[in-house]
């Protein structure tokens, strides 16, 4: 449909919302963009913790982690996948029974900060998974990063404006995740990409 016909729909499921809010399910499209700013981030315990990755730049270093593995687990066969580093900010996000209820940021890998809020106006993470049936809880972990091409954008709005602009694209995502009002996060550029889990029920 049109971005019209959208802007339509959505109007009309907020107000439907409005005069039913018995109906109204976290879920909803309407949820994207939160209310009022908060006052700070919460801190949560991660349900695991959220260890860090390490660097490597020297294939010596892969052959000395592949000979550790080895030793710790004998029976196991491995394979090994190569992909781009993403260079953003580490989060966790925690669905239950389907319905996104949870976001922390790493933190020092045993709490992080509350960014739920903030990580519902990304549009490309979802909301509600498309698993039937859903599990109790899955826990995706990876990266919230911000392009080259929305980083120039962004820079170029914010001169237009008078303000300072951003060093690099990993500080611009950083600093847009701690705004305490989402309707700010929501004008950012923001994406992610998930390549690990956390807990599993």
């Amino acid at each position: 449909i049109s971005d019209r016909e959208y802007d339509e729909k959505l109007e009309e499921l907020a107000e439907l919302e409005k005069n039913f809010p018995q109906f109204a399910s976290q879920d909803s499209p309407t949820k994207r963009v939160g209310g009022e700013p908060v006052e700070g981030f919460k801190t949560v315990e991660h349900a695991r913790p959220m260890i860090s990755l390490a660097n490597s730049y020297d294939v010596e270093d892969i052959r000395a982690f592949g000979q550790r593995a080895r030793k710790l687990l004998p029976d196991q066969e491995f394979s090994y996948v190569v992909e781009p580093k993403v260079d953003g900010v580490a989060a966790s996000l925690r669905y239950e029974n389907g319905i996104l209820v949870q976001a922390l940021t790493r933190g020092d890998g045993r709490k992080g900060d509350d960014i739920t809020e903030n990580i519902r106006t990304i549009s490309s993470i979802p909301l509600k998974l498309r698993l039937s049936p859903a599990p109790e809880v899955f826990e995706v972990r990876g990266e919230v990063y911000m392009t080259r091409t929305g980083f120039q954008k962004l820079n170029e709005a914010r001169e237009t404006e008078g303000l300072s602009v951003f060093a690099n694209p990993r500080n611009a995502c950083a600093g847009s995740l701690k705004l305490l009002d989402s309707r700010e996060v929501a004008k950012r550029p923001l994406d992610a990409v998930w390549y690990g889990t956390g807990e599993l029920q």
